[in-house]
């Protein structure tokens, strides 16, 4: 059930280059679709809101099914999963394509057809996401090992997240699409040489006991807390981050792939410093370090305003140090739970799953509450009106900081106070 225990610079690549097309598919989805249809269809906010609370809690709802459904595909064996996966990639660049050139442009008409592809999207992406996570997580290996492998998938991914944010900036919609397919495409024939576990060994799980498996462990339960209220402090910031540039910063279009493609590439410059930061504090630890440096910088954010450009870059590229922690981190640890607990193997698809549904829950709750609610407050892109912009300030800035704030807490008391 594992490789070999030094992890190859071939092995780590060819396992983690299919998070480079899973991220790259990520930005457009989450941060650029809600600006996009709003200003370029004129699509309400409200409306928007409403149509991406529904689909992402539908699709974070299926998660843990997918999760479980990853486990008998395992248990068959790799060229299962292979073979699952690469049915996954076609519906997801399928859907791709057409969530950026609609067949329609009639705003209510849009809501709909909308709502259907982003349905199909996500669920391809995600049974693509808990596949490979799930792969990764079964070739084992210690704390350091498991962060490596997590850092391999999460690293490439950042890459993914450049070019997702300078692609359509420099080269437009069309591009981004081929250059989507070609990532999917190299991703793929990556993970075919990749490192396999070995499964056929593994006694299978009586399949509801194993859905809520992960549920009666402790430390998972305090883990995906955690994991919980840090990924919403992330999500409110990335939905709203467009909206902030454009309206709060009042930033001409050539800053935003300056914002985001300094923000994530602190982010992947910083992973190597957190694995070595890893060996000798551990991974709760190093975690603690990278929330505790993302509020000190962060809370910044809320006090700038039009002509702020640049010390919001630089904001964003402190933060971006501490991402690279919320990247490599958690994830480890979660795969270093499920093997102390013996669940490697038996439910590693259906602890994917319900942290899957929770990432998803965070977007949720970001993109459906926020965006409403900054409605109510008088926010509508393009705005001058100050109590709006004030309103998009906080939002974007403080609650952020507040929220992890409360996950370092919790953090803290479980993992390291004892």
């Amino acid at each position: 059930m594992s490789t070999s225990h030094t992890l190859t610079l071939g092995q780590g690549w060819r396992y983690g280059l299919m998070g480079l097309p899973l991220a790259f598919v990520a930005l457009p989805l989450y941060v650029l679709l809600p600006n996009h249809y709003a200003r370029e269809f004129g699509v309400p906010l409200a409306a928007l809101g409403a149509v991406l609370l529904a689909t992402r809690l539908l699709d974070a709802l299926i998660d843990p099914l997918l999760g479980r459904w990853c486990d008998h595909l395992f248990r068959r064996s790799a060229r299962t999963v292979l073979a699952w996966a690469a049915a996954a990639c076609v519906l997801l660049a399928l859907g791709f394509l057409l969530l950026l050139f609609p067949l329609t442009q009639q705003p209510q008409a849009l809501l709909w057809s909308s709502a259907v592809l982003l349905m199909l999207t996500y669920t391809s992406y995600s049974a693509l996401m808990v596949a490979h996570q799930s792969w990764g997580a079964l070739l084992a290996g210690d704390a350091v090992q498991q962060s490596r492998l997590v850092a391999w998938r999460e690293g490439l991914g950042l890459l993914g997240v450049l070019l997702a944010s300078l692609v359509p900036v420099l080269l437009g919609l069309a591009p981004t699409v081929m250059l989507f397919w070609l990532a999917l495409v190299l991703g793929w024939l990556a993970w075919l040489r990749a490192p396999r576990p070995q499964l056929q060994h593994q006694p299978a799980a009586p399949r509801a006991a194993a859905l809520w498996l992960p549920w009666r462990r402790t430390a998972f339960r305090r883990l995906l807390a955690v994991f919980m209220l840090n990924g919403i402090a992330s999500a409110v910031p990335a939905t709203l981050v467009l909206f902030f540039v454009q309206d709060r910063l009042q930033a001409p279009p050539s800053l935003e792939p300056l914002v985001l493609g300094s923000y994530f590439l602190c982010a992947a410059l910083s992973m190597p410093l957190w694995l070595r930061g890893v060996r000798r504090f551990g991974l709760a630890r190093c975690w603690l370090a990278g929330m505790l440096l993302a509020i000190g910088v962060f809370v910044w954010a809320s006090g700038l305003g039009a002509g702020d450009a640049l010390p919001f870059v630089l904001i964003c590229m402190l933060s971006g140090l501490a991402l690279g922690a919320d990247l490599a981190l958690p994830g480890a640890m979660l795969s270093g739970l499920m093997a102390r607990a013996g669940d490697l193997g038996q439910a590693q698809g259906a602890y994917f799953g319900w942290w899957n549904f929770a990432t998803k829950l965070n977007l949720a709750l970001a993109a459906g509450l926020a965006l409403p609610l900054l409605g109510l407050f008088g926010y509508a892109p393009g705005t001058r009106e100050p109590q709006a912009l004030q309103a998009l300030g906080i939002a974007y800035g403080l609650l952020p900081c507040l929220l992890k704030l409360l996950a370092a807490g919790l953090l803290h008391w479980f993992f390291i106070r004892r």
